[in-house]
């Protein structure tokens, strides 16, 4: 039986000499390697109650939205600044060259809501962490974040301490 990290290829020195790059499509584009990472990410929340998904722009959409459908949940976009129409809370924060800035609709989410983030990577852990931060300047609680892949050699859980944080595959190293 296969499993998920089989359907992802590596790809060495890209887009730098000494990274190994994770290559997500690899996954996406085989039917038995989608299903599989999808089942097993909605698998980490098997025993967690909440109100919504929340999905990171871009592939944390290609992997939140299939959940949130399974599960009958709303599933919320958290983009990039000036890509939702209405009215937004936004959140600035560091990336290694400079920052960045996600928002979501103001609307979208209700005081009190249990939420779920799901990303298809956690590196760093700082856009996931603006994420995060968003949810709760909404008055809602962040029950648990979702990953297919990690980089621990990143350390972004340290930036994540306090939060109930789950990946599929844990790659050791960058």
């Amino acid at each position: 039986m296969k499993k998920v990290e089989d359907y992802v290829i590596t790809i060495p020195d890209f887009p730098e000499p000494g990274i190994m790059f994770r290559d997500v499509t690899s996954v996406l584009v085989d039917p038995d390697g989608l299903k599989l990472a999808i089942d097993e990410m909605q698998q980490k929340l098997a025993d967690t109650e909440f109100d919504a998904i929340v999905g990171l722009e871009s592939r944390g959409f290609l992997f939140g939205m299939p959940i949130a459908y399974n599960l009958h949940k709303p599933f919320i976009l958290v983009r990039k600044k000036g890509k939702l129409p209405r009215e937004t809370v936004q959140k600035e924060y560091d990336l290694e060259y400079g920052s960045a800035v996600i928002e979501i609709h103001k609307d979208d989410l209700k005081p009190g809501q249990k939420v779920v983030i799901i990303d298809d990577l956690i590196a760093t852990g700082g856009t996931v962490k603006a994420a995060a931060e968003l949810v709760e300047e909404l008055g809602c609680t962040v029950e648990k974040m979702v990953f297919l892949m990690e980089l621990a050699g990143l350390e972004g859980r340290k930036k994540l301490e306090g939060y109930d944080v789950e990946s599929v595959i844990c790659y050791e190293g960058k």
